[in-house]
C-alpha cells in the first residue's frame, strides 16, 4: 500500500539505527574504560561480585602493607634488645671481675660506677625506643595487634616485653629541726606503673628498695598523696610498698610515701642534726627491675650480681626469640597475602575487564550494521517520492 503519512520502512530502518547506536555506544564505553562492566545494567551480579572482590583485594594491599610496617616494628625492638643483651654481658664481666679478691673497695668502687652506667642506659633504652613516636619497651606493648587480613578479627598479637623505665628524678633534702625529723622529697618525671621498683641509695651506702603498687603509681602520675602500706624492713633496706619502714643504716628508721606525687622519704638522724642524702635514684620495670637494685661494690654483691644478670640475659634472650618467631610469621604471612590478592585480582579481572579482542569485533560490527542502516534509511525516504508519479 502506497502512503505518505506512515513510512514502515523509515520506521523500521530508524529503529534499528537507535538500537544499534545503543549497542555500539556501550562498546564504545567499554573499549575507553577498559571494564565489561560500568553500570549495574550492564551485569548487576557481576557487579555486585567484583564489588566485594574489590574490597578484598584492597584490603589485602594495605594488611600486607600492615605486615611491613609490624616486621620494621619489630626489628626496631629487636634491634635495641641486641644492644641490651651486649651490655648485660659486659656488667656480667664487670661482676666476674669484682667477685675476685684481687680487686680492692676502691677498684671495685671504679667497677661498680660502669656498672650503674649501664644498667641506667638499659633503663634509657627501655623508655625511650621508639616507633612512630610510640614507646614499644616500657610494657605498654606487652599485647601488640597487627591486623593482618581483609577483614575483622583477622590479626596476629606480638609480646614485645618490658625491658625497663627510664624516669629522671631530682630531689630537695629539708633538714631536720628539733624534734622534727629530715624528709628529702624525690620527684620524678615520666609515668610510673604498678610493680615499678624505685631504688637509692643512703649516704652510708644502704641500698633502699620500694616496690610502687597500682594506688602509689595513680598518685605520682596525678601529684596526689598516697601514704602506702607498711613493707618489712631488713639490715638494708626495704622490700615491700611505698609507705613502710625503712632500715637506713646509722640514719636509723625512715619511712616513705608518696606526698603531692613526689617521694618522700623520712627519717630521723642519729646526730639530731643534718639532712638525709641519697644517690642512685632508679626505677626498675621488668628485665631491667631485679638488674637495677644489684651493685658490685663487694664480692658477695658481685655474686648476686651475677645470677641476676644471668636471668635477665635468659629473659632478654627469650624475648628476642619470641620477636625473631614473630617476624618470620609476619614475612610468611606478607607473602600469603600477595599471593591471594594477586589470584583474586585475576578472578575480578575475569568478571569485571573488557575482552578488548571481543569487543573490537562487536565495534566493528557495529559500525558497518550502522552504515548499512543509515544507508537503508535514506533509501526508504526516497521510496515516499514514488507517490507523487500517482499524483501526475
Amino acid at each position: 500500500m502506497a502512503t505518505i503519512n506512515t513510512n514502515m520502512s523509515a520506521k523500521v530502518a530508524a529503529n534499528s539505527l537507535v538500537r544499534n547506536d545503543r549497542t555500539m555506544g556501550a562498546t564504545m564505553e567499554r573499549l575507553s574504560t577498559g571494564l565489561r562492566i560500568n553500570s549495574a545494567k550492564d551485569d548487576a551480579a557481576g557487579l555486585a561480585i567484583s564489588s566485594k572482590m574489590t574490597s578484598q583485594i584492597r584490603g589485602l594491599d594495605q594488611a600486607v602493607r600492615n605486615a611491613n610496617d609490624a616486621i620494621s616494628m619489630i626489628q626496631v625492638a629487636e634491634g635495641a634488645m641486641k644492644e641490651v643483651t651486649n651490655m648485660f654481658q659486659r656488667m656480667r664481666e664487670l661482676a666476674v671481675q669484682a667477685i675476685s679478691d684481687s680487686n680492692t673497695a676502691n677498684d671495685r668502687k671504679a667497677l661498680n660506677n660502669e656498672y650503674k652506667q649501664l644498667s641506667a642506659e638499659v633503663q634509657r633504652i627501655g623508655e625511650n625506643t621508639q616507633w612512630n613516636g610510640t614507646n614499644i619497651l616500657d610494657g605498654g606493648r606487652t599485647s601488640t595487634t597487627f591486623q593482618i587480613g581483609a577483614n575483622a578479627s583477622q590479626t596476629i598479637a606480638v609480646d614485645f616485653g618490658t625491658l625497663g623505665a627510664n624516669l629522671t628524678s631530682s630531689q630537695t633534702a629539708t633538714a631536720q629541726s628539733g624534734s622534727d625529723a629530715a624528709f628529702t622529697d624525690i620527684s620524678f618525671t615520666g609515668s610510673f606503673k604498678d610493680g615499678d621498683t624505685i631504688a637509692v641509695t643512703t649516704s652510708v651506702g644502704n641500698e633502699i628498695t620500694m616496690v610502687v603498687d597500682a594506688d602509689a603509681a595513680a598518685a605520682f602520675n596525678s601529684t596526689v598523696t598516697h601514704a602506702g602500706t607498711t613493707g618489712g624492713a631488713n639490715d638494708d633496706g626495704m622490700s615491700g610498698s611505698i609507705g613502710g619502714t625503712l632500715a637506713v643504716g646509722s640514719e636509723t628508721v625512715a619511712s616513705a610515701a608518696v606526698v603531692n606525687g613526689n617521694l618522700r622519704i623520712t627519717g630521723t638522724l642519729t646526730s639530731g642534726g643534718g639532712s638525709l642524702t641519697f644517690t642512685n635514684v632508679s626505677v626498675g620495670r621488668g628485665t631491667q627491675e631485679a638488674v637495677n637494685v644489684t651493685d658490685i661494690t663487694s664480692s658477695s654483691n658481685a655474686n648476686t650480681a651475677l645470677g641476676v644478670l644471668d636471668t635477665a640475659v635468659n629473659a632478654v634472650n627469650s624475648t628476642r626469640a619470641g620477636l625473631g618467631a614473630s617476624m618470620s610469621r609476619l614475612e610468611f604471612a606478607s607473602d600469603n597475602l600477595q599471593n591471594v590478592a594477586q589470584n583474586s585480582s585475576a578472578a575480578r579481572s575475569r568478571v569485571l575487564d573488557a575482552d578488548y579482542a571481543a569487543e573490537t569485533t562487536e565495534l566493528a560490527r557495529t559500525q558497518i550494521i550502522q552504515q548499512a542502516a543509515t544507508a537503508m534509511l535514506a533509501q526508504a525516504n526516497q521510496s515516499q517520492q514514488a507517490v507523487l508519479a500517482l499524483l501526475k
